[in-house]
């Protein structure tokens, strides 16, 4: 066996990140783990170290550069040099432009924006002098096509997607062996709808079709193993979403002005003051794991990411029936043609 991979994880403790975790230590990966709450990052080294994986969490709050520095450097004195780094980490706000403070925007773009900055700075200090390593972007449809009543999540997430294509092609430019990818990402069945500030008198909730977070982790091992692509999309309904974006954008206006508000809240009511993680973690005391409140609504399976991951078979696959029929309808030509 070849040496373990050594991986950074941001966002560890909780939905996404938790499941690319657990994935990640079955192949016994070296991870560092960063997050903000201690219960939801201790629960997550003890699943590592049970699954035969190597493991440090580090309490870490991604809108601080220095911190996250400090990990990166933590990691590799630990384990050696960071081969992958994947950016997890965000917070968000459910509520109309208009009530939302500057400090709570400027917090969600902090760590939903810059967090993604500073994780890939801290690791292309580190992969640039050794020309090896790839960096894994977890985006969303919604970093592509922008929703009402979360306009501090969406414009973050553009702005992932614009300072990385920027990057990648710095990259290029560089003939560097460091690679970069996006993984756009559909509604995902994640603690953080019920630990986002929200101002909506109903509970927050992911926009359906809904899916598990190992559909979404699994999206993340592909785009680990194969990060030469620019971007992978998870989800039919995140292909229908950028699509969509391309050929209709002004429809899609109207669309989600009529509806947009309603597909994004429950008909359970919470109450105004409820735990939020805007500023302090909600897992610090309690360990939330991966799943959120929607198992029953949520599909553990994609088949258009399978179809994503299993591209080249399905292409020779389609080759060979097409040569197949060709031949077999020579073949019948060949038989029913009139003898000379």
């Amino acid at each position: 066996m070849g040496k373990p991979q050594v991986v950074v994880v941001t966002g560890a403790s909780a939905g996404i990140g938790r499941a690319v975790v657990r994935l990640l230590a079955k192949r016994g990966a070296r991870i560092g783990l960063l997050a903000r709450g201690a219960a939801g990052l201790n629960a997550a080294a003890a699943e590592v170290r049970a699954a035969g994986g190597g493991t440090l969490p580090i309490p870490t709050d991604v809108a601080n550069y220095d911190e996250v520095d400090a990990a990166a450097t933590q990691v590799e004195e630990r384990f050696g040099p960071i081969d992958a780094w994947i950016n997890v980490a965000f917070t968000s706000l459910f509520a109309p432009f208009a009530v939302i403070g500057p400090d709570e925007y400027r917090r969600v773009t902090d760590v939903t924006y810059l967090g993604f900055v500073y994780g890939t700075m801290a690791a292309l200090r580190r992969m640039r002098p050794r020309d090896a390593g790839v960096i894994v972007q977890v985006g969303s449809a919604l970093g592509v096509r922008a929703i009402p009543l979360q306009s501090a999540y969406c414009g973050a997430k553009h702005a992932v997607n614009g300072f990385t294509e920027s990057l990648r092609t710095e990259l290029l430019h560089d003939k560097s062996k460091v690679r970069i990818t996006v993984v756009q990402m559909p509604a995902v069945n994640t603690p953080q709808f019920s630990w986002v500030r929200s101002r909506l008198d109903k509970h927050p909730q992911p926009v359906p079709p809904i899916y598990q977070p190992e559909v979404a982790a699994r999206g993340v091992m592909h785009a680990l193993d194969h990060p030469r692509r620019k971007q992978y999309w998870v989800g039919a309904s995140t292909v229908g979403t950028i699509l969509g974006q391309r050929l209709a954008p002004a429809l899609l206006d109207r669309y989600l002005a009529r509806t947009g508000y309603d597909s994004q809240q429950t008909d359970q009511p919470v109450s105004p003051d409820r735990p939020a993680n805007l500023w302090e973690p909600v897992d610090e005391g309690d360990d939330y794991g991966a799943h959120g409140v929607f198992d029953s609504r949520s599909h553990p399976r994609s088949a258009q990411l399978w179809a994503s991951r299993h591209r080249r078979s399905l292409l020779g696959a389609g080759l060979l029936t097409t040569a197949a029929l060709a031949a077999s309808y020579g073949a019948a030509r060949v038989a029913a043609a009139p003898p000379d």
